[in-house]
C-alpha cells in the first residue's frame, strides 16, 4: 500500500499566510491553495480581496468542472479538485460587535482519486498548524459554501 504523503508548505506561502494573519484591512479576503503533486508542496493558487462567501464559492474548482482528459482509454483527473482556503471574514455578531475570524476551509468533493484524498488529508493538519488556525471547516459540496453556512459554523465559536 502507498504511504501517506504529507506535503510541506512552500516557504513563500508560509510568509504570505503570516502576513495575511496580521492584515489590517477590514474586507473579506481569501487565499486559495493547492498541492503541487510533483514538488509535494502546498502552494498558492489564487488570492482574492473583497470576496463574499458566494463569490468565493464561484472560484472553487467544483463550480468550474475540469473534465478528465482521456487518451488511449486512460483518464487523468485534474489535481485542482480539492482545495485549501484561508478566509478572513467580516463577522457581524448579533449584539452588533464585529470580528474578523480567520477560517480554514478544506474543500473535499466526493469522488476524488484515493491518492489525492490521502495527499490532501495528510497535508491539511500540517497546513493548519503552519497557519496557526483554529476555525477549521470541511465542505464536501462547494454549493454549501454560503454566508449562512459560514455564519452557522462561526456561531459555535461565540
Amino acid at each position: 500500500s502507498e504511504s501517506l504523503v504529507v506535503c510541506d508548505v512552500a516557504e513563500d506561502l508560509v510568509e504570505k499566510l503570516r502576513k495575511f494573519r496580521f492584515r489590517k484591512e477590514t474586507n473579506n479576503a481569501a487565499i486559495i491553495m493547492k498541492i503541487d503533486k510533483d514538488k509535494q508542496l502546498v502552494v498558492l493558487d489564487e488570492e482574492h480581496e473583497g470576496i463574499s462567501p458566494d463569490e468565493l464559492k464561484d472560484e472553487l474548482p467544483e463550480r468550474q468542472p475540469r473534465y478528465p482528459s482521456c487518451a488511449a482509454g486512460i483518464c487523468s483527473y485534474s489535481w485542482k479538485l480539492k482545495t485549501f482556503i484561508v478566509y478572513s471574514y467580516k463577522y457581524q455578531h448579533d449584539d452588533g460587535r464585529v470580528s474578523y475570524p480567520l477560517c480554514f476551509i478544506f474543500s473535499s468533493p466526493v469522488g476524488c482519486k484515493p491518492e489525492q484524498q490521502m495527499m490532501y488529508a495528510g497535508s491539511k493538519n500540517k497546513l493548519v498548524q503552519t497557519a496557526e488556525l483554529t476555525k477549521v471547516f470541511e465542505i464536501r459540496n462547494t454549493e454549501d459554501l454560503t454566508e449562512e453556512w459560514l455564519r452557522e459554523k462561526l456561531g459555535f465559536f461565540h
